[in-house]
């Protein structure tokens, strides 16, 4: 590892000695598109530009055009807006640590340092462009520069690099087992090659057999994120858009091809039948191009000058046919050809517009321009809107490698945590993003709505049927957490008197303002009934 540029993050156990200890007869399937090699072969300096790795160029630089196509480029959109939220006066996503056991120090620290990622990153004001580069183009690398004399000040620097400059090689090495003949594939060595000029042929070159020379650089100094998505052999990573490129082609040979069809086939045009009688062959095209040039005179409307003028021209298919008639013939006779009769229709477009919507996972239905969004009841929320809900939590956990990886490394460099530490607690570690605010706030109150109609239908059953705590689980759906927590401040409300009901000398609720514990006051300003009096009239 000393040969290679970056940093390298010292570890107590080597990720390989640790692979030696525990062989397996079947190699171990990663999704980081890394091209496995074998240990010492020639891949240790040059690259073949043939196979995965120009291939995968290639496919990057087909995920960009295809998203400038309007329509893709509308469904990305709808994606993109669904999945990063920019709220007045909220943060687009926060670090959540509940689940983990950790201090409180020790998630402060985690917390500061996730803020300072996100600085780095400048994820407050580029969010939106960042999430749409990774899932445009599958994959996305940072460059981590630090302070190689201060390495404990952590992350300076978070430098976006082109993945078509950037490829991740895992040098690998088989062994077979003497005992039962199965052989053994292990990790050697992992690196990154990065090449100015990209990895992919130039313009003219097909197919050229050439190797370029790359700078090798250790894995520790890159934070590198994919999409997950793999093709069948498990070589390249795909884009979220490749299922898509199909669709897109026929949506674009069809609509060029409506075009045309729309275009030869929308004039009416005449068929002049000209008796040529029994003039010979010459003769006869001689005086049908003499009939042609007298009977056209093409009107053209300049709209540089305004001016209409008169335009000779030769024919096209687009204007009349001038056919010749031999002796013997109807002669000399005009006929008038149609136009096509089925212009308006579209169906076949709409249709590929809507696969190509659902080969993105975007509901068809907002394909719709003028289709109004309905919200209030979680009854109106169509199917294809919920699996479209869930697909973006899809990418959203995918998409948290990012700041997994990058906040890593800050810990490690910083000596909040080790790299077992961290292993402990990765799985644990979430990420909350902001939601729309109305939107969430409909469902909530909807739910929150239901629960409390069943809780009143349940109340005549309460402590005969149904106990208090089987209520507060399985219908109000509280956990033991919010139990204890509702608990504790119902009990601290009780001593307060800003929340304590009053009541007057026959027990009843005085609609009133709030007095000393044990008087009423019904004429006060305020009023109470925020409790209750005692501890036994609470749920029971």
């Amino acid at each position: 590892m000393a040969n290679l540029f970056g940093f390298e993050i010292r570890r107590a156990v080597d990720p390989q000695e640790e692979q030696e200890k525990q062989p397996a007869f079947a190699p171990e399937i990663k999704d980081d598109g890394a091209v496995v090699v074998a240990a010492g072969g020639a891949y240790g300096t040059y690259v073949d530009l043939q196979g995965a790795a120009r291939t995968e160029a290639e496919l990057v630089t087909k995920y960009r055009e295809m998203s400038m196509h309007p329509e893709v480029e509308r469904a990305t959109d709808d994606i993109l807006n669904e999945a990063i939220v920019i709220e007045d006066k909220e943060k687009i996503v926060q670090i959540n640590l509940d689940d983990t056991k950790l201090s409180n120090n020790i998630k402060k620290l985690i917390t500061t340092e996730f803020e300072n990622v996100l600085t780095l990153l400048d994820f407050n004001k580029s969010a939106y462009d960042i999430f749409k580069r990774w899932y445009v183009d599958g994959r996305m690398y940072y460059h981590i520069i630090i302070d190689v004399t201060k390495p404990n000040e952590g992350i300076k620097e978070m430098r976006y690099i082109d993945p078509r400059k950037l490829r991740k090689i895992r040098e690998v090495k088989r062994k077979r087992d003497k005992q039962s003949q199965v052989t053994q594939t292990q990790t050697v060595q992992e690196y990154f090659i990065y090449n100015e000029k990209g990895f992919q042929n130039k313009a003219g070159e097909v197919g050229t057999a050439t190797a370029v020379q790359g700078l090798k650089i250790a894995p520790d100094s890159i934070v590198h994120i994919t999409s997950g998505v793999l093709d069948p052999m498990n070589t390249v990573v795909l884009s979220h858009l490749h299922k898509a490129i199909k669709p897109l082609n026929q949506l674009r040979a069809l609509e060029d091809a409506t075009i045309v069809y729309r275009i030869s086939r929308a004039p009416e045009r005449r068929i002049f039948y000209i008796d040529v009688g029994n003039l010979p062959k010459m003769k006869a095209e001689q005086y049908l191009r003499d009939m042609m040039q007298r009977h056209k005179n093409k009107v053209v409307y300049d709209s540089s000058t305004g001016e209409i003028r008169d335009d000779r021209k030769f024919m096209t298919m687009l204007e009349d046919y001038w056919l010749p008639r031999r002796d013997g013939s109807r002669g000399t006779e005009i006929t008038t050809l149609p136009a096509g009769q089925n212009l308006g229709e579209l169906a076949d477009v709409e249709y590929f517009q809507k696969k190509l919507y659902e080969s993105l996972n975007v509901p068809s239905t907002r394909l719709q321009q003028d289709g109004a969004f309905i919200f209030g009841q979680d009854q109106e929320v169509s199917r294809d809107e919920i699996k479209f809900s869930k697909f973006i939590d899809r990418l959203r956990m995918r998409f948290n490698h990012l700041f997994l990886e990058a906040l890593k490394k800050q810990l490690l460099l910083k000596n909040i945590m080790t790299d077992e530490d961290w292993e402990l607690i990765e799985s644990h570690v979430k990420f909350d993003y902001t939601k729309d605010n109305y939107f969430e706030q409909q469902k909530s109150t909807t739910v929150m709505r239901d629960r409390l109609t069943t809780l009143d239908q349940l109340q005549p059953y309460i402590g005969k049927y149904y106990s208090n705590e089987w209520v507060r689980k399985h219908v109000l759906y509280q956990s033991d957490e919010e139990i204890e927590e509702m608990d504790e401040q119902n009990m601290a409300e009780q001593e307060n008197p800003l929340y304590q009901q009053q009541v007057d000398q026959n027990g009843n609720p005085v609609q009133g303002g709030n007095a000393p514990p044990g008087q009423s006051n019904p004429q006060g300003p305020g009023g109470g009934g925020f409790g209750s009096v005692a501890p036994t009239e609470q749920f029971n």
